[in-house]
């Protein structure tokens, strides 16, 4: 497999070290033996299907939630916001909105790492991979130029109205948010898996969250928050993908979270082989074809 550069220079390295040392959980270096596994693995699979978490998205600077020591709960005592909390209070939306504003600026200028240049490439120039199905919200797919992306959880990057259903760029909604409240500053040097950051209850207080231009309804990241479900649409779609591909390839996820792991129970029973490149143990070790445990970016660009 001829290898093909991609193009590194939208993560430098001294911020790229930076990350790595920040939010990637503790790892040994990656042998020349796994990586001609995962080489044969491509090589003789013809239409791959790629599942991400948020283990690739570490490498450019968003924590995870689950890593032992660097992930979120292991730092903190946040706890992600839950689905029937957002649709049911007023004064959670304001909190999360607010939250949302402060954390959009540096969450949103998040660049792609070698990781989802390598995805890139198997997808666009080996013609390798049929659709990417990612569990991140951080659209970091799309910015290294992946084409078939199935955002499992949603995007953070698109905004709906919980009554019209009308959709909107979360672009706009910080344009609009930054007029509804001048006096808030929207930077932050924190980051968080969906965007959110910590800021004084004073803050939240006065925040005025934004509203549907359509009908004055209340508006919501198109993210799927705990305690929701994906959507049947969406499910069916990664349903299709899976058995249409000969293979899966699992890479930075702990697979912890039913919605990602029910993928690796359909390709089981459809006896697709099945390669995961995860750092510490996944739900899926006991029944996968081949496991390496090791970073995403120590290994795939080593081979496309």
């Amino acid at each position: 497999m001829t290898k093909i550069i991609f193009p590194v220079k939208l993560v430098g390295t001294k911020q790229y070290a930076t990350q790595l040392l920040h939010f990637v959980p503790k790892h040994s270096p990656v042998l020349d033996t796994e990586v001609k596994l995962l080489e044969n693995f491509i090589s003789s699979s013809k239409n791959i299907a790629v599942l991400t978490g948020a283990g690739i998205s570490t490498e450019s600077g968003i924590p995870d939630y689950r890593s032992e020591e660097v992930g979120l709960y292991a730092r903190s005592n946040h706890k992600p916001i839950q689905h029937l909390e957002f649709i049911k209070s007023a004064t959670v939306r304001r909190r999360y909105w607010a939250r949302n504003y402060v954390g959009w600026e540096r969450f949103s200028k998040c660049q792609p790492n070698p990781v989802h240049f390598s995805v890139r490439n198997l997808e666009t120039d080996f013609n390798k991979v049929s659709s990417v199905i990612t569990q991140n919200v951080d659209n970091l797919h799309y910015k290294a130029g992946s084409k078939n992306v199935i955002e499992l959880h949603g995007t953070a990057f698109r905004v709906i109205c919980l009554e019209c259903d009308k959709s909107y760029s979360r672009y706009h909604i910080q344009e609009v948010l930054s007029e509804l409240n001048p006096m808030m500053k929207a930077t932050s040097d924190m980051v968080r898996p969906d965007g959110d950051v910590e800021i004084p209850q004073e803050r939240v207080r006065d925040f005025n969250p934004p509203l549907c231009e359509s009908c004055g309804g209340a508006l919501k990241p198109d993210i799927i928050f705990f305690g929701d479900n994906v959507p049947k649409f969406r499910v069916d779609a990664v349903r299709t993908v899976v058995s249409e591909s000969d293979a899966l390839l699992v890479l930075g996820s702990s697979l912890s979270v039913f919605s990602g792991y029910r993928i690796i129970l359909q390709a089981v029973e459809e006896k697709k082989n099945i390669a995961v490149v995860n750092i510490g143990p996944t739900r899926a070790d006991k029944v996968v074809n081949l496991k390496i445990s090791a970073r995403c970016g120590d290994i795939l660009p080593k081979i496309c």
